[in-house]
């Protein structure tokens, strides 16, 4: 399954230039998206993934 870090409520936009895209659960910031670099890293799929909370539901 491939993790959508821009659904996740903590994927994070950073104002870093060189590492655009965060991940708030891990602590990292990184240019590819986090799950990615969570895969790469550990051969697993992300394990912090949580859906956003939906606005009036």
């Amino acid at each position: 399954m491939r993790i959508n870090c821009f659904q996740c409520q903590y994927f994070k936009v950073t104002w870093d230039q060189n590492n655009p895209r965060g991940c708030a659960a891990y602590g990292f910031k990184t240019k590819k998206l986090p799950s990615v670099v969570v895969k790469q890293s550990s051969g697993m799929d992300c394990l912090h993934f949580k859906p956003k909370k939906q606005e009036g539901k």
